[in-house]
């Protein structure tokens, strides 16, 4: 639809008006001190052309020293403005208070225009703009001395001319509006410090939740090679190791320490990554390579076990996914196989292209899951049990596991049958065939 020069000159006028009113403010400044500067500048404002208005007709009606003090109360406005463009905040507020009740008082007092009521508005900036208590006493103290000295003092001076009663009206009624729009912008101010806050608490809230995962993460990826870390020194302990197997035994404490070390660098890129949230960062990146990584992490436990892992993965089968979230997702799929399979048992880790997604399944031949189970397994109501050696897990592994398959654009889903086994399979995005390095 057509626009005609109305619009466009409201639009103009909007944004016009819009970055007056915010002069001086930053998206860095504090919120409160961002409120109060822009209350400042939304009294100012209107301040300069009412004050230029009533020079001119001071100044026609012959009223010189009124127009005098007029044209000043709009050259200090104008002033303060510039103090704002500046970052002169507090030199801004110091000049609008302090000149403002020595312009109104001596108007009120030599001309009893009504100026006195003006003196009102100072009085609720002072309580706005400052903090210090006893600022606030000072200025609050000399701003209600001069109003009363105004209102109870007759007018004797020779020099001051009368207005016309009309005029003192309408600076009374000037006055008590601004002293509405000064406290109605204050109750803008607290309604948007609440919901400010309460964007703080969910930001905080999301924070801690992030936490948590990553916690999850750290249990789930430096338990493992700890407990094995230590099976193998309670053996060195006791010489259940014969000399001839220490040289292979410290061969796999190398490696172990190696996969922590690994697991810690992890965990840090992982802190580093997640300081606004976790949140996925998808690239192109081959399954096979990535499976055989995560096979390795658990070599010790699954020789432990002796538990036979068959693998089939093509090995030009590609992902587009957050490789270090996928990772966490099949650690999470093989630690639970292990877990829960009985010594010399069988996994299968398996992958096919199930049309724009890649399906990844690790199934195991343990002890199973009741359907309860299997239907709490994704929330917090679920209650972690004990491996077939006595293992025992947090819990949190599988919900981190299904928040990050969603965050992929997958979906996890479960099969399980008591003493027959478990199947857990996640669904993510097939890959790009022609994705290059830099991908």
């Amino acid at each position: 639809m057509h626009k005609g020069p109305t619009d466009y000159l409201y639009r103009i006028t909007q944004r016009t008006w819009s970055y007056i009113v915010n002069v001086g403010t930053s998206p860095l400044m504090p919120f409160i001190e961002s409120r109060r500067t822009r209350l400042l500048n939304l009294l100012a404002i209107p301040c300069i052309p009412f004050m230029l208005f009533f020079a001119v007709l001071n100044a026609s009606q012959g009223r010189y020293l009124l127009a005098a003090l007029n044209l000043t109360t709009s050259g200090i406005n104008v002033f303060v403005l510039w103090l704002h463009w500046k970052r002169r905040y507090l030199s801004a507020r110091l000049v609008a208070i302090v000149c403002s009740i020595l312009l109104y008082a001596f108007t009120g007092l030599f001309f009893h225009n009504g100026a006195e009521y003006f003196l009102l508005n100072i009085l609720i900036c002072c309580i706005l703009v400052y903090d210090n208590k006893w600022v606030v006493a000072g200025l609050s103290t000399l701003v209600i001395t001069a109003f009363l000295l105004i209102i109870f003092m007759p007018q004797y001076w020779q020099l001051a001319e009368p207005v016309p009663q009309s005029r003192v009206w309408a600076n009374v009624a000037t006055s008590l509006f601004f002293i509405v729009v000064a406290l109605s912008f204050f109750k803008y101010i607290q309604g948007d410090y609440q919901r400010e806050i309460e964007k703080q608490r969910e930001a905080l809230a999301a924070m801690n939740k992030d936490k948590e995962k990553l916690f999850s993460i750290v249990a789930h990826d430096i338990r493992s090679p700890l407990a094995t870390l230590e099976v193998l020194l309670d053996m060195f302990r006791k010489g259940e190791y014969p000399e001839l197997e220490m040289e292979e035994a410290a061969g796999m404490l190398h490696k172990k320490i190696a996969q922590l070390g690994g697991s810690l660098d992890n965990v840090l890129r992982w802190s580093s990554r997640s300081m606004k949230g976790i949140h996925a960062q998808p690239v192109n990146f081959f399954l096979g390579p990535l499976a055989t990584e995560v096979l390795y992490f658990f070599e010790m436990i699954i020789q432990q076990k002796k538990i036979t892992v068959d693998t089939a993965i093509p090995s030009d089968l590609l992902l587009y996914a957050d490789r270090d979230q996928v990772s966490v997702i099949l650690r999470n799929f093989l630690s639970n196989a292990l877990k829960f399979s009985y010594t010399g048992g069988q996994i299968e880790v398996k992958a096919i292209a199930a049309g724009t997604q890649v399906a990844i399944s690790i199934t195991d031949h343990g002890t199973g899951m009741l359907p309860t189970q299997v239907l709490n397994l994704f929330s917090y109501r679920q209650s972690p049990g004990y491996g077939t050696d006595g293992e025992r897990g947090t819990g949190l592994g599988l919900i981190l596991c299904k928040e990050f398959a969603q965050q992929n654009g997958g979906e996890i889903t479960v099969e399980s049958h008591v003493d027959k086994g478990t199947r857990f399979t996640v669904f993510l995005p097939m890959g790009k065939p022609d994705f290059t390095e830099d991908d």
